[in-house]
């Protein structure tokens, strides 16, 4: 049965192909497939060849514009040619596609701006904003590449004030003389304002300030300064906001001095005035204070004011026309208000020393003129400088008001601290 299955299949076989052709024909076919594979694989590498040109183009291409891209690209803010810009914000520099090393920008005032770099190098940021109404010249350097340059100028405030201040600079004064600003506007943001003044002593001493009103600002320390003490005021108020839109003016350092201490207590019961100069007694002056009816301030008052000789109006204290005195010799100022102490020629000599006649102020046996160099008007005006400490005590009045005068030292030091606006 096998067999002739076997016989079956092999009569089944197409007519005129033999073993060897059917060998032959598909050793054909195996190398038609081969070449078909090499054909493939020739067309490959043909075709890799061409993409591979075309690719390195195309590389090339896109290396070249890479390397337009990494150009480093540099930007300043405020832009150059800005001609109002913002002065209440920092300069800044930033580069794209780079590193800077250094930034300078520098006004045409003279005046430069710190900053710093971030840790990338790619921001530069200037530590304080630029002034107001001045030309500046960004200058910042590209790691590996060309400098750049840049200009802008900064707008003017539409509205400015600044801090008038006592004493002079370079003047000397009595150990009483506190520093006061007086300021031209009213200050709103008095924090800011009061950051932006600083007060030194040397030898060294807290100094705070304490704000009197909305226009005024005093420093002092807790007690009177040392002898011989200079005292630095460093104003930073140019474009400090102290009012909406209102900005300041003043950026300076001024020093002052102090030279000997000179203290003198007036005692209106006894109607005499003792003079201390560094601790020791130097003089003692009959005096006259104030009557019942216009009784002298009492407290610790400073000279802020000093004339060989001045005009006196009791208008001008809302005393009507009580006197005009046209020739007062040696008047030292001792409040705002209108309190001095001065000489006086037109009162008899029992009066000093024996009673209180004045409108309240304190009076010396003087001459009229103010020539006479022995009498006690002369002597103590000849021995006193500004910010000397006069103090007024049993005058039958009051302590004077703080403000009243350069006359803070009346408060404690607490209730002065509590003045500051930090």
């Amino acid at each position: 049965m096998g067999v002739s299955h076997i016989s079956n299949r092999t009569k089944e076989r197409a007519p005129g192909w033999s073993r060897r052709g059917v060998l032959t024909a598909l050793g054909v076919s195996s190398a038609a497939a081969l070449t078909g594979c090499a054909g493939a694989a020739g067309a490959a590498e043909g075709t890799t060849g061409a993409t591979g040109s075309a690719s390195a183009t195309a590389s090339a291409s896109a290396s070249a514009r890479a390397t337009a891209r990494r150009e480093p690209t540099v930007t300043v803010t405020p832009a150059d040619g800005t001609r109002k810009a913002s002065f209440t914000s920092p300069v800044s520099v930033t580069v794209a596609d780079g590193t800077l090393t250094s930034v300078t920008v520098t006004g045409n005032d003279g005046s430069t701006l710190a900053g710093s770099l971030d840790g990338t190098g790619t921001t530069w940021t200037s530590a304080r904003h630029p002034y107001s109404g001045t030309r500046y010249t960004v200058t910042a350097r590209v790691d590996g590449a060309a400098t750049r340059t840049s200009t802008f100028t900064t707008a003017a405030p539409g509205a400015t004030f600044a801090g008038y201040f006592t004493p002079e600079a370079d003047s000397t004064s009595g150990v009483g003389m506190p520093v006061s600003l007086n300021f031209t506007h009213a200050v709103t943001d008095r924090a800011a304002v009061q950051k932006a003044i600083t007060v030194t002593a040397e030898p060294a001493v807290e100094v705070v300030g304490h704000w009197f009103g909305d226009t005024r600002l005093d420093f002092r320390p807790e007690t009177y300064w040392a002898a011989g003490t200079t005292i630095t005021l460093t104003l930073r108020l140019k474009d400090v906001e102290g009012a909406d839109g209102v900005y300041g003016v003043q950026s300076k350092t001024v020093t002052f001095h102090i030279g000997r201490e000179q203290i003198s207590t007036v005692d209106l019961s006894r109607k005499e005035m003792t003079v201390r100069r560094d601790g020791v007694r130097t003089a003692s002056y009959p005096v006259t204070g104030g009557d019942a009816d216009h009784t002298t301030w009492g407290g610790i008052m400073v000279i802020s004011e000093r004339f060989e000789q001045t005009r006196m109006q009791s208008s001008t204290v809302g005393l009507g026309d009580e006197y005009d005195i046209a020739d007062v010799p040696h008047a030292q100022r001792l409040t705002t208000s209108g309190t001095f102490i001065h000489g006086n020629y037109w009162a008899a000599d029992s009066v000093f020393g024996g009673r209180n006649s004045s409108h309240g102020c304190v009076g010396l046996h003087d001459a009229k003129g103010g020539a006479d160099s022995s009498v006690p008007g002369y002597r103590f005006y000849e021995s006193s400088m500004l910010g000397d400490v006069v103090i007024v005590k049993n005058s039958g009045d009051r302590t004077v008001d703080p403000a009243n005068g350069l006359n803070g030292w009346n408060l404690s030091w607490k209730r002065w601290k509590a003045g500051s606006a930090l």
